[in-house]
């Protein structure tokens, strides 16, 4: 699995299974759009975003709830939340905030929508409009379809034809409700911040600079789509960061490269390399620098001219995870999966509660094709899908791993149990994938091995039972 890759595209079977998302957001999540959009799946990028939302998290009272940050694999700034338990923040957020803070308000404005309910209400009204269109680009989904699109000429035009045309007084009437929920996230953002005695100065100043730069590489900002930002609502915003305590508080240095690193490595694989080249040349022998300048280099002319600036990296910060890590899965791409297995295991070492780097580790332990590293497959992915039960890659390679054991053993008993372990964690990685008919014929020869009322007897007795929730 790579470090940074799009993700199934049909993962919001997740989200449906969970009930978190319905209706028309997860039509959209479900749809053509969305596939060709992605999200950007990266332990380290991950690991970061955790790091700024914990803080606010907790100050929101929304600790427990289990909110997950996506990131949507798209250029333009943009950030929403759909419900209590999912947010969006768009990849080119992180590229473009030169500060940890500046995203880390971003963070604390949208978590006061869900503090506030505004997302329950904002429904309500939207259902008063009639309009399916608007629904969508309200809650910002039509704006990361419309955006990432690029490639694909017409379609975000077209949709936003449809959002616009003949709904133009629909549109005043929410976007004039909307302000007043965005004065109130504004508000309830910046007392997350002081809560956390964290400036504000980031939100403001994205703010500002995105009221003027109204027009985005797209067309209309896809941010001010969803945030309407009039003049008094900024003046307002101004106001309460200025006065507040901790508005001259900095992010510690540590964060600051943290972030610095995750731009250069977002850079490093969406850029073309010669672009990235340009971006951050030979001249600047930073660390995020050189890290960007490896990815270019691995993108543009393969692992062995990568190699020496990766372990260049490594000697430089030893204890840092994701170096191994990407050196691992460049190595794993590059068709060693034998000489990927030693940085992996290093990287997992060091970062022990990832789970991406887990699964990574057990498909290249798998890749080597080693009898004797099947067993430390199988506790790298159990381990992996303990804290992330819905990687439909984990199960993928755990399936395999378990079929490896099952034409290994020779008693009749262990390779039954094998089998149905494997059957049942296809069963597992199809459901996450959205082929719910081939995830029910997997749990179905599952289920007959395993003994009734068990754990897995039930799981694989669940995913028979399940039916995709109604959208109406």
């Amino acid at each position: 699995m790579p470090a940074l890759a799009q993700s199934q595209p049909h993962r919001a079977a997740r989200w449906l299974r969970a009930g978190f998302v319905t209706g028309l957001a997860a039509a959209l999540l479900t749809s053509t759009s969305a596939e060709a959009a992605g999200l950007i799946r990266d332990a380290e990028t991950e690991a970061l975003i955790r790091a700024y939302a914990k803080p606010i998290f907790n100050a929101a009272g929304l600790g427990s709830q289990g909110i997950e940050i996506h990131i949507v694999n798209d250029r333009s700034f943009n950030a929403f939340v759909v419900d209590g338990h999912n947010m969006f923040i768009h990849a080119g957020t992180l590229m473009g905030a030169k500060t940890p803070n500046a995203v880390i308000g971003v963070i604390a404005h949208e978590s006061g929508h869900i503090t506030g309910g505004h997302l329950a209400r904002l429904r309500g009204q939207i259902s008063k409009a009639k309009s399916a269109a608007l629904m969508l680009q309200l809650l910002g989904l039509a704006a990361m379809a419309a955006g990432a699109l690029a490639g694909a000429p017409g379609i975000g035009q077209a949709g936003m034809g449809v959002a616009y045309g003949g709904q133009d007084a629909a549109m005043r009437s929410v976007l004039a409700y909307r302000q007043d929920e965005e004065s109130s996230a504004d508000q309830a953002g910046v007392s997350f911040l002081n809560a956390t005695k964290q400036s504000g100065r980031g939100m403001i100043e994205t703010f500002e600079e995105m009221s003027n730069k109204l027009l985005g590489v797209q067309g209309i900002n896809p941010y001010l789509q969803s945030h309407p930002m009039p003049q008094q609502r900024l003046e307002q915003l101004r106001e309460l960061v200025t006065s507040s305590p901790y508005y001259n508080n900095v992010d510690p240095p540590e964060l600051q490269f943290r972030h610095d690193m995750v731009k250069a490595k977002l850079y490093g694989f969406l850029d073309q390399p010669d672009t990235l080249f340009n971006r951050y040349p030979k001249t600047d022998v930073s660390m995020p620098a050189l890290y960007a300048r490896a990815i270019a280099t691995y993108r543009q002319s393969g692992v062995q001219a990568a190699l020496p600036q990766l372990d260049a990296l490594i000697a430089a910060k030893p204890d840092w995870p994701y170096f191994y890590e990407i050196k691992g899965q460049f190595l794993f791409e590059s068709g060693n999966p034998a000489g990927a297995v030693v940085p992996l295991r290093e990287a997992v070492r060091l970062a022990p509660n990832e789970p991406l780097i887990r699964v990574m580790l057990g498909q290249a332990l798998l890749g080597t094709n080693d009898p004797k590293l099947v067993d430390e497959a199988i506790t790298n992915l159990r381990t992996a899908l303990a804290r992330e039960d819905s990687s439909a890659m984990g199960y993928r390679q755990i399936a395999a791993a378990y079929a490896r054991k099952a034409d290994a053993v020779q008693a009749a008993g262990a390779k039954k149990v094998y089998l149905a372990q494997a059957e049942l964690a296809s069963a597992e990685a199809y459901f996450y994938e959205g082929q719910l008919k081939l995830a029910k014929q997997q749990a179905k020869r599952a289920k007959a091995g395993f003994v009734d009322g068990t754990p897995n007897w039930i799981r694989a007795d669940d995913i028979l039972a399940f039916e995709v929730p109604s959208t109406n």
